[in-house]
């Protein structure tokens, strides 16, 4: 026969300050762990969602990103009329674009400093990226000093509204739109018109990588085996997902520092709850002793007490969960260890990383419970109604 869980639950509420204290371990726990996992969820999911699946980006044969390669537009002729190249009005979907950084200010704090992408582009360059959309302004204008931004640049970096003006290359360019691409990582870009930019950067006619679009995941693979191939060329192909997903590299330091203080909070937070537990026990010696008496088994008890301390770890697993929920959607940025510039992100809690806090706090329940239930239950009747 088995406790009524009441009987658990009313305990519980009895000792109310050491319950909320104990639960209150475990949820800070929980919470630094959702945190950190919140962060890499939401830069993953900014990364995940730059690629087109039927994208590829060409670069310098061992080339680790953009910034750092070199792709002549000779090269880039070789490769406009391929095969397998997907068609838009009769043009084809290949884009030869350029990349560089360029140092902003905070908007609330202009002493603060970082570098974000500046991009040029050709018209079928934008045309590629369905998930663009134009929220303030226009476009620029091919062949004038002109900037569109990625909200998450024009949220806090200065200098970056509509009729802004800003400084790279070798003069002053305006700002006449704002852009929202999704939740991709082209929101930390500015785009400017290719050309112009190129000249402005010293360029010639050589500029950072080609984007193409396939027709098919066939023909996506045949592409990327002709380039990865044609040594005349020495260029190399990625699909675009893949590239972007090696930018992960940025977040997982965090991502351990996060799991590694975590672990530690969790063994606090055991012997919080050990101790919580072993003070119920002392507390109601009597009561262990009158179950016995009327025929619950050890094993009841201990089922009980273990029941107990896991029921108090999940409280304080879902309160860690409530303290975290506030950070979904928030814009948070990271240096990005591959591109060399800032990458903005949205925090996002996820239904199965709060399945994983509150997994993580039964665990804890488990362990910071499981000693002094087995107390409890290996007490003699005659010892416990003694004391």
């Amino acid at each position: 026969m088995g406790i009524p869980i009441s009987y658990n639950l009313r305990n519980l509420t009895v000792r109310k300050t050491t319950t909320l204290m104990t639960a209150l371990g475990v949820a800070l726990t929980v919470a630094v762990l959702l945190g950190i996992g919140t962060l890499v969820q939401g830069l993953r999911g900014s990364l995940s969602a730059s690629g087109h699946p039927l994208h590829m980006i060409v670069m310098r044969q061992g080339a680790t990103a953009e910034l750092v390669s070199l792709v002549s537009k000779e090269k880039f002729d070789t490769l406009k009329f391929s095969p397998g190249i997907a068609q838009l009005n009769g043009e084809p979907m290949i884009s030869h674009e350029v990349i560089s950084v360029i140092s902003l200010t905070l908007r609330s704090d202009t002493s603060s400093v970082s570098n974000v992408n500046v991009r040029g582009v050709s018209p079928i360059g934008i045309q590629m990226r369905e998930e663009m959309e134009l929220l303030e302004g226009r476009w620029f204008t091919p062949g004038k000093r002109e900037v569109v931004v990625g909200t998450g640049i024009h949220s806090i970096r200065d200098g970056t509204s509509v009729g802004d003006s800003m400084f790279f290359g070798r003069g002053d360019w305006e700002v006449v739109g704002v852009f929202k691409a999704g939740k991709s990582a082209f929101n930390s870009e500015i785009w400017a018109d290719g050309n112009l930019a190129t000249a402005d950067l010293g360029r010639g006619t050589t500029r950072s990588s080609i984007l193409i679009r396939a027709e098919s995941e066939s023909e996506l693979e045949s592409l990327k085996t002709f380039i990865n191939d044609d040594q005349r060329i020495q260029l190399e192909s990625e699909m675009e997902r893949e590239y972007y997903s090696k930018q992960m590299s940025s977040a997982e330091p965090i991502r351990y520092l996060g799991i590694f203080v975590a672990i530690v909070m969790a063994v606090g937070s055991c012997f919080a709850a050990m101790n919580t537990m072993f003070a119920a026990i002392a507390n109601r010696s009597k009561e262990i002793g009158v179950l016995r008496l009327l025929g619950f088994s050890q094993g009841s008890i201990l089922i009980s007490f273990l029941f107990e301390s896991l029921v108090l770890s999940l409280f304080g697993g879902l309160l860690g969960c409530l303290l975290v929920l506030p950070m979904n959607g928030l814009e948070g940025r990271i240096g990005n260890f591959v591109t060399f510039s800032e990458t903005t992100f949205e925090f996002e809690l996820t239904l199965a990383a709060a399945g994983i806090g509150l997994m993580f706090s039964a665990v804890m329940g488990v362990f910071g419970g499981i000693a002094p239930a087995y107390v409890a239950a290996k007490r003699q009747i005659r010892e416990s109604m003694a004391d």
